[in-house]
């Protein structure tokens, strides 16, 4: 008989790539404090629109991922439209920049930035 095992998913995945920048952008700051939080606000063209800062807070409706040693928040409001989404950073011709795959939006925006559901 097999023992059963315990699975307990994130809320935002984060990705290899997003962790090594983040870690990467917390030793430029010499800040190991600093998480990235990761939001939605209201905007762009297609609705709502994804907000990337970094934050020495974690506020009490906070969700916190820990990732390989970083910790990505996202607040409550944020949280419904987000979860289930990935975090990735991209670097291309068009710039460097850190993208969510959020399974919940029903379109897109063409930079990618601002999505509706």
């Amino acid at each position: 008989m097999s023992e059963a095992v315990s699975f307990s998913p994130e809320p935002v995945a984060v990705t290899e790539r997003a962790v090594a920048k983040v870690k990467s952008l917390l030793e430029d700051e010499g800040n190991p404090e600093l998480k990235l939080r990761v939001f939605v606000t209201g905007g762009g063209c297609s609705g709502f629109q994804y907000g990337f800062t970094f934050d020495e807070l974690v506020a009490e409706d906070d969700a916190v991922i820990d990732k390989d040693g970083i910790q990505v928040l996202v607040d409550a409001m944020s949280y419904p439209y987000l979860v289930g989404a990935s975090v990735d950073y991209e670097e291309g011709l068009s710039g460097s920049r850190f993208v969510v795959q959020n399974p919940n939006a029903s379109s897109t925006c063409g930079c990618g930035s601002s999505f509706s559901i």
